[in-house]
């Protein structure tokens, strides 16, 4: 079995530690309290990484900040046990939780760690989750229709196809794959369902071809793409999941913390960029002369827009094509 280092590639490795690092190096508002959990440093930077996968971005984190101290979260059993492995060098400054990204306050609290100094969350597929065919998420080969992340959840991809009706398809397929034929795959769905049960990828794969007209495939990459990508945000929730997260990290993030978002596609990356801006603003009412402390902006943004991959990074790492990325710095503590 190859290691979790030989399976993943991270995306925009170099970037995200340049944005991470300085808070993590950092000896201002660091944890003094005597309940840290057993194993942790008290003076250790903490990172969060809400989404481990196989460990990547924690291991040249950790790599290149000494002194930080890694909580990495993740659903899925098979990445936690994989960035264990990779991450056993660095002993007792790593600790795993499986959880999925938005109990970050309950993860936080458990290990007391009220405040943080650096948050990353990198929302894309893993290189292990598509990779094995069994786990349902690829469209490129015939397997069962899965797509959770979290094999201890009931809800499945061939579910959603067996059970929702037309409207829900359509809803789901045009919100979360922003599909322009929605309506009528789902249609086809429902019908085709009647005469058998959809139980793996090929079946479906091959209904979406005939679905989309021959003009519209010629663009926009595989037709099968944006019905997958809807099917897995529905199965996984993600990005109810993410827009829950994404206040609770801020808050999390000590004054100097940082945080670093990875979105693969525009609907994450519009949610992150939304919330980002909301925090990046002053929070006084707007005829007031003087924005009064506790009411500025809670964050200061470190990416101009939304950063992407060179295209050296892109043709050596296809999955990083898409990926944009987006940072801030906590500079101010909200008012109570």
């Amino acid at each position: 079995m190859s290691t979790a280092a030989e399976q993943h590639i991270p995306v925009m490795l170099a970037e995200i530690v340049a944005l991470l690092s300085p808070a993590l190096m950092s000896q201002q508002d660091l944890p003094s309290r005597q309940d840290s959990p057993a194993g942790a440093d008290i003076a250790a930077p903490i990172l969060v990484d809400c989404t481990l996968g196989m460990g990547g971005h924690a291991e040249a984190l950790l790599a290149a900040c000494p002194q930080a101290h890694l909580v990495g979260l993740d659903r899925d059993a098979d990445a936690l046990a994989l960035a264990a492995e990779r991450l056993r060098p660095f002993g007792n400054r790593v600790t795993l939780v499986q959880a999925v990204y938005d109990e970050l306050p309950e993860v936080l609290a458990r290990l007391g760690h009220p405040k943080v100094q650096g948050v990353l969350l990198d929302l894309g597929l893993s290189s292990l989750q598509i990779d094995r065919p069994e786990r349902g998420f690829a469209y490129a080969v015939d397997a069962p229709l899965d797509m959770r992340m979290d094999a201890r959840q009931p809800l499945t991809a061939a579910e959603v196809l067996n059970s929702y009706s037309v409207s829900d398809l359509t809803r789901i397929l045009r919100r979360y794959g922003e599909e322009r034929f929605a309506d009528r795959i789902a249609r086809r769905i429902v019908a085709a369902r009647e005469v058998e049960p959809f139980s793996t990828s090929s079946r479906l794969v091959a209904l979406l071809y005939d679905a989309i007209p021959m003009a519209a495939r010629k663009t926009g990459g595989h037709p099968a793409k944006r019905t997958f990508q809807a099917l897995r945000i529905e199965v996984n929730d993600e990005l109810d999941v993410l827009e829950s997260v994404l206040p609770s990290a801020i808050a999390a993030l000590a004054v100097g913390g940082r945080i670093a978002v990875l979105a693969y596609h525009s609907l994450e990356d519009r949610l992150v960029k939304q919330i980002l801006a909301i925090k990046a603003a002053d929070r006084a009412p707007r005829n007031l002369p003087v924005v009064p402390p506790g009411y500025g902006p809670e964050l200061k943004l470190l990416t101009r827009g939304a950063q992407r991959p060179t295209s050296e990074e892109a043709a050596r790492n296809p999955r990083a094509a898409s990926a944009r990325l987006r940072a801030a710095e906590r500079i101010e503590e909200a008012a109570a």
